[in-house]
């Protein structure tokens, strides 16, 4: 014990002299860390419990009750947030506070919610509407006063804190739509789970009208006696959802978040997860500690020669790893909590996230804490047996030279490879998890060939110039060190490229899978109701300014004899593919504009059908016979019913896009049924940017209760996870890329001041360490990326397969492989190019006096 004592106690001193070196392993320890306790942190504060939710669900009450529009029994959970009815039809009669307090002997204090559009500063928008009066003791922590005053008549509201944030303020009038109000602000409140959200809070019916049963209304309850189990079962029975504070209590850690892994799905991925960020930490740590080893040399050297042992000399080493392990462990948990929470918080309220009390998950991030320091110690395992090694009288002389990695063949490496190999050709029919599993023997293979990979790649120095050939004769020289930093690019890159190709791959199928009667880009703008025809003229000119120099074409809906407007349904599958609400659901009805719109051409033959009544299909799914089928229906505001089913002639024709399917009706073809038609529908092929601001927007400006569908591709998406991997990768490829590049500038100074001896000019330093940089990322990228398009293209089959792994046999192939090429270009040749020039923009060229030592 007190050789491990004065072993820590010596450790403890070189790290604080060596500061810089200390600092730059615990940055290269801590920070992932630091990054995966913010991320824990975030997430535990983002999802609440059912208790965190409570409070601004049901304030200080007992219960809260919940209407439905029938008097039929209600099936429910413990929270009573999933509450249903599995009966459509049934007595209708309302619900009167005589009534719930002849079931639940209490106060009652009535709700009622809904969503109206709201003019804001820049514009109209959709807000949520809570009427309760807030002034009531049974309410306290559902809205907390931040500015102002509750509501205390009609026609007052308090708006939310990020309502307040677009511009509005106390003491201003505000107009809505949906229905047509005029009201004026008295406050500002908060939801204490939703931070984000647009919201106004009126009286009961100071904004809204009386609303329906069913139609998110009921009433708080302070009971005598808590509502228990077996209470709320009896009102479920007649048709109430219950929400009850006793019942929450009673199930108080049932929902917990942080349970561990539940499955072995679960710990298969966790268990490789543990193991590549300790390889991805122990291979940029692992070359500090051996240059750490080589400037304490002399000093371990003195201590063998008073009497230490191998043993004693692993263990001063090894206590390096622990005492920056451990105190790197310790900040990054410290300074990961406070980001976690201001992260969570910016982007509760920006985003709109759930969000409650600040929360900890102190299990999670001890094992994280732990795990940081099991990777500083993994990482001085190597340079502590380099010292067990060393020549005492050598050192002490002076003349020791770097103990090498003997060049030996790479036996290990390629047998991990091939088993690698192996299991990732196994796994690739069998799911995720066995992919997970079948990386990691392949990861290790790659990085133990790196030191081969190395030697083989610095036999072309000979024919470099001068800056270029010392880079690569270093670099090989210290085989080790720019083998561990080359291969943390290396796994960087690999898990970027294998992910990029992996997600590209999965986008592209979903896109290709997922069929519409639209071409990508389009958008649809209709009414959600009957629409009369002064709505309809207000909305076509409101759309031509929104969409100024784009086609408009104009569709049709299908009414009844009293002008009330119905649902048609193409009948038809979709296979395997995943359809669009649009594909069969109220299938475009128009003329030859909105054919050839749907086309993106003009195609004669089926003009000419569509011209004589004739439907025009783009699959051959609905067609049967030579003709479609379609049902009518009613729509009211709880069920649906079909009336009527009528087949129409129809012809097979082709979309703009393979991936079309459906059909577009003719209007006289409905006539002929005996239904009328009207112009009701707007079709333009310019998405917008945000459509549910357009949509609220539309709302407020024509008052008409509207929709708008705009048929996406995953391109944007795509786009948006490759920038991040993108960034992801930069950051690791950089950072390891500049840590052994400083730890070889350090290695090389007195080469690099011969150099200057001798008169070479600054940019010759430079150059050198730009192609240091250049060579271990260029190296780590060009290994990585070949690894990588072999794990991405296996991970294209469990990616592709839609949970269908091991349906398949493996010569049928994926459904789907997309390489990302721009991606792949600026992964493994733009970041080599970043590092070199960073790496060299930055280096100091002045001559640096060193004292020679005997």
């Amino acid at each position: 014990m007190s050789a491990f004592l004065a072993a820590l106690r010596i450790s403890r001193r070189s790290a604080w002299r060596a500061k810089g070196r200390t600092a730059l392993i615990m940055v290269m320890i801590g920070l992932p860390v630091l990054v995966i306790t913010a991320v824990l942190t975030g997430a535990a504060t983002t999802n609440i419990t059912m208790q965190e939710r409570a409070v601004s669900e049901i304030g200080a009450a007992d219960a809260r009750l919940s209407t439905f529009s029938f008097r039929l029994p209600v099936k429910q959970n413990y929270d009573g947030y999933s509450a249903y009815q599995s009966q459509s039809t049934g007595p209708m009669r309302p619900w009167t506070t005589a009534e719930i307090n002849t079931l639940l002997p209490g106060r009652l204090l009535r709700y009622q919610e809904s969503v109206v559009n709201v003019r804001l500063p820049d514009g109209f928008n959709m807000a949520d509407v809570l009427e309760i009066d807030l002034r009531d003791p049974m309410t306290a922590g559902m809205r907390p006063l931040k500015q102002g005053r509750f509501a205390t008549a009609p026609g007052e509201v308090a708006i939310s804190s990020k309502m307040a944030d677009s511009g509005v303020r106390v003491g201003d009038t505000l107009v809505t739509r949906r229905p047509e109000r005029t009201v004026k602000v008295v406050g500002v409140v908060e939801n204490p789970n939703r931070p984000g959200i647009l919201e106004l809070v009126a009286l009961p019916e100071g904004l809204l009208q009386r609303q329906n049963d069913g139609n998110s209304s009921g009433w708080l309850a302070d009971t005598a006696v808590p509502v228990m189990w077996s209470k709320v079962q009896q009102l479920n029975r007649v048709g109430l959802g219950v929400t009850s504070r006793a019942v929450l209590d009673a199930h108080a850690g049932d929902d917990s978040r942080f349970d561990g892994p539940g499955n072995t799905r679960d710990l298969v991925q966790l268990g490789v997860a543990i193991v590549l960020v300790v390889m991805e930490t122990v291979l940029l740590a692992g070359p500090a500690f051996a240059v750490g080893l080589r400037r304490r040399r002399r000093e371990l050297a003195m201590i063998a020669a008073q009497g230490g042992s191998a043993r004693h000399l692993r263990m001063i080493v090894l206590a390096d790893g622990l005492v920056l392990g451990g105190a790197a462990a310790v900040l990054g948990v410290v300074l990961g909590i406070g980001p976690g929470l201001l992260v969570e918080s910016i982007a509760a309220r920006e985003l709109d996230w759930t969000h409650g009390p600040a929360d900890v998950p102190w299990l999670p991030v001890l094992g994280v804490a732990v795990l940081g320091l099991v990777s500083g110690l993994v990482a001085a395992i190597v340079p502590a047996v380099q010292a067990s090694r060393q020549n005492t009288a050598l050192v002490l002389a002076g003349r020791a030279a770097e103990v090498r990695g003997r060049a030996r063949r790479p036996v290990l490496g390629v047998l991990l490879l091939v088993v690698g190999l192996g299991a990732t050709g196994y796994a690739m029919t069998r799911g995720v998890v066995s992919m997970t599993a079948a990386f990691v023997p392949f990861v290790l293979g790659v990085v133990a060939l790196m030191p081969w990979l190395v030697q083989a790649t610095s036999r072309i120095a000979v024919r470099l110039p001068l800056a270029l050939r010392l880079s690569v004769r270093d670099a090989a020289r210290h085989r080790v060190r720019t083998a561990s930093a080359a291969a943390a690019v290396m796994a960087a890159t690999m898990g970027a490229v294998t992910l990029g190709i992996g997600s590209s791959s999965a986008y592209a199928h979903r896109e290709e899978m997922n069929v519409s009667v639209f071409p990508l880009g389009s958008t649809v703008i209709g009414g959600a109701t009957a629409m009369d025809d002064q709505t309809w003229t207000r909305l076509k000119q409101a759309v031509r300014v929104r969409f100024p120099g784009t086609e408009i074409v104009t569709g049709h809906e299908v009414t009844d004899a009293k002008g009330r407007t119905m649902w048609l349904t193409l009948n038809g599958t979709c296979g395997t593919e995943l359809c669009s609400p649009w594909v069969h659901d109220r299938p475009p009805i128009g003329g030859a504009d909105l054919l050839a719109f749907l086309q993106k051409r003009r195609d004669p033959q089926a003009a000419a059908a569509l011209a004589a009544g004739k439907a025009v299909a783009f699959s051959p799914d609905v067609v049967r016979d030579g003709m479609i089928e379609v049902s009518v229906d009613r729509q009211d505001s709880t069920t649906r019913s079909t009336i009527r089913t009528i087949r129409i002639p129809a012809v097979l024709s082709t979309g703009a896009e393979p991936r079309q399917a459906g059909a577009m009706i003719p209007p006289q073809a409905l006539t002929k049924a005996g239904f009328g038609v009207v112009e009701r529908l707007l079709y333009t092929a310019s998405p917008p940017r945000d459509e549910r601001r357009m949509e609220a927007d539309l709302r407020g400006e024509v008052n008409g209760n509207l929709f708008l569908y705009a048929e996406r591709g995953m391109g944007e998406e795509r786009a948006f996870v490759l920038m991040i991997l993108l960034g992801a990768a930069l950051t690791l490829v950089l950072g390891g890329t500049f840590a052994a590049t400083g730890l070889a500038a350090a290695d090389m100074r007195p080469d690099l001041n011969n150099l200057s001896a001798v008169g070479a000019a600054p940019r010759v330093r430079r150059l050198v360490v730009a192609a240091q940089a250049a060579y271990i990322a260029g190296l780590g990228a060009g290994v990585g990326l070949l690894a990588g398009c072999v794990a991405g293209v296996a991970a294209t089959w469990p990616a592709t397969r839609e949970g269908n792994a091991g349906s398949r046999p493996f010569l049928d192939g994926p459904t789907m492989i997309d390489i990302p090429w721009l991606f792949l270009a600026a992964l493994v040749l733009g970041l080599p190019l970043v590092a070199a020039l960073v790496a060299g923009l930055f280096t100091r060229t002045r001559l640096v006096l060193a004292r020679r030592v005997a």
